[in-house]
């Protein structure tokens, strides 16, 4: 149970400064990817703050001998680029690209019930079954 609010709280804390920051707009998106004409930095310094506290955290958490919550670290162990990695790469700058939302801010801005955002879930949600189909079935025989 535990393990389970301290999820809820820290989504809770990363969508209340996403929606503070204004990172739910997509007009923060194109304006962070139009490099040509009117660049909008401040979501590379949310980057930029974002790597930072992980790179600290991480070095401090990773010195114990387990996490708080769990019996051990889940660290990713694959340290392999494959095709895999690199098209759901390109699917996932696409989508980023074209309807101006990443996973987590298309997550905090459903509440505002705006189509965009609603059609841009829906598909996102087609995307994982549609993976999933692909996984089982394509994908599992691609590498």
């Amino acid at each position: 149970m535990s393990l389970l609010l301290a999820a809820f709280f820290s989504a809770l804390i990363f969508g209340l400064g996403l929606g503070v920051s204004g990172m739910t707009l997509p007009s923060k998106v194109v304006g962070f990817l139009d490099v040509t004409g009117t660049w909008d930095p401040s979501l590379a310094f949310v980057m930029i703050g974002a790597i930072a506290v992980h790179s600290l955290s991480y070095q401090l958490i990773t010195k114990r001998a387990s996490p708080i919550l769990t019996g051990n670290f889940q660290i990713p162990t694959k340290r392999q680029i494959d095709s895999k990695l690199i098209l759901g790469s390109l699917l996932f700058g696409a989508g980023w690209g074209l309807g101006g939302f990443c996973p987590g801010p298309a997550i905090v801005a459903a509440v505002s019930g705006a189509p965009s955002v609603l059609v841009f879930l829906a598909s996102m949600v087609a995307g994982v079954f549609v993976h999933k189909f692909l996984n089982n079935s394509i994908l599992s025989k691609w590498n």
